[in-house]
């Protein structure tokens, strides 16, 4: 079997294993499905980690795929990386009711999960999309303005931090958000093409 259909296998046993999980009651109770993530079928160098699933992500079971996913997807294309050659999971795979930010205790649920993720893909960059994603990777007192714009190692890896899409749509297309959520992903695609 080719390397890249044993990640397949492996990915889908994770999936159905995510898709059973009972460990934080409340998300449980309340999600339509858990939403998994994306891989492209070729596998990728580069992997979007973003804060938990919206009302859209938790019906269709897809990361990304609301407004801010629409955004993001426009600038990922300026950029030159098309979302289909991303890989893209969250933090949380499952919506907190109201889109309320993760709790500590959900993030540390859920942790084993995304880390199974990382080395299933074996990303050699990560974006780290917003505050959640990135406290995942630098501690809870990561601060998006002073980590992005360049990369950080992290494990092995090269992790660039920016604003999650939703920040960039609140902010306004003139909002620094935006700004630099497009320069920091054309960073994420410079070093993409550079790996």
């Amino acid at each position: 079997m080719a390397d890249a259909q044993v990640a397949g296998a492996q990915w889908d046993a994770l999936a159905l294993q995510m898709r059973g999980c009972v460990a934080c009651p409340e998300l449980a109770a309340s999600r339509r499905t858990v939403v998994v993530g994306t891989r492209p079928t070729a596998g990728s160098p580069v992997l979007l980690v973003g804060e938990a699933p919206g009302a859209t992500e938790d019906q269709l079971g897809v990361p990304f795929v609301g407004k801010a996913g629409q955004l993001l997807d426009e600038l990922l294309e300026e950029a030159g990386l098309p979302r289909a050659q991303v890989a893209v999971a969250n933090v949380l795979k499952c919506r907190p009711p109201g889109n309320r930010r993760p709790a500590r205790v959900e993030v540390g649920n859920c942790r084993g999960w995304l880390s199974a993720q990382i080395r299933l893909i074996d990303p050699s960059v990560i974006c780290a999309l917003g505050g959640s994603a990135a406290a995942w990777f630098f501690g809870p007192s990561a601060r998006i303005r002073e980590l992005r714009g360049q990369p950080h190692p992290v494990d092995g890896r090269r992790v660039v931090a920016t604003y999650h899409p939703s920040a960039a749509i609140r902010f306004g297309p003139a909002g620094l958000p935006r700004a630099a959520l497009r320069e920091d992903l054309a960073l994420v695609a410079a070093l993409w093409r550079a790996s």
